[in-house]
């Protein structure tokens, strides 16, 4: 039986250390769009844009550390992220990776992107283990715009991966904001950003269920 005292004290601990925790006042400013018992959706505006920056909250059914290995597999990205075409590692140390993305999403057309990725570990007691990776963009670390696609020019987000009270599945949040500067209207942008994220955490439970990512260990 999950113990709801203990998967709170998990979440407590890993807000309270992970890269980028927000305030309680911060987490006030969200707005509910769309709530399902696995996946909940929230959005909140951007300070001088008319711009949208997203939450989702959901359940993975895989431990942190299977999931933490999903999204690390960067160069797998095309074969099941959703709109992904070109991914790679472009460098990467202990606590950071920049890595290069292309994605082709319907409506908004080709775009791409470096970024540089944080991450932080949290112990957790009993041997469980919080996993946060925040990111933002870092264009003049990877190649020079290209002809026909859209350079963005902020994205920044953040993955939060914890342990249920059982350790087996995963409470995920995960952040986005991006800003091409391309001259779409903003609800159009809104609209795309928000639809994608369904897609996004389908694509990662998928993966996740694959034996090589379990057998890494």
């Amino acid at each position: 039986m999950i113990n709801p005292h203990r998967t709170l004290l998990i979440a407590a601990a890993c807000l309270a250390t992970s890269v980028g925790a927000v305030s309680a006042q911060d987490e006030a400013q969200w707005t509910p769009v769309s709530q399902a018992p696995d996946l909940s959706i929230y959005e909140r505006m951007r300070k001088d844009s008319g711009l949208r920056e997203f939450k989702a909250v959901g359940l993975i059914a895989m431990p942190p550390e299977v999931v933490r290995r999903v999204l690390d597999d960067v160069d797998e990205y095309p074969n099941f992220m959703p709109y992904v075409t070109e991914s790679r590692v472009l460098e990467r140390d202990s606590k950071s990776r920049v890595s290069y993305q292309r994605v082709s999403p319907p409506i908004v057309g080709d775009r791409d992107y470096t970024i540089r990725v944080q991450f932080e570990t949290r112990h957790l007691p009993g041997g469980a283990e919080c996993y946060c990776n925040r990111w933002q963009t870092a264009n003049d670390l990877g190649p020079t715009p290209k002809a026909g696609v859209t350079r963005v020019k902020v994205t920044e987000g953040s993955w939060r991966l914890e342990p249920t009270s059982d350790g087996r599945q995963t409470r995920a949040t995960y952040c986005i904001y991006s800003d091409s500067g391309a001259s779409l209207p903003a609800y159009i942008v809104n609209a795309a950003s928000k639809s994608a994220i369904p897609k996004l955490f389908e694509a990662v439970r998928k993966q996740a269920r694959l034996k090589k990512y379990s057998a890494a260990r």
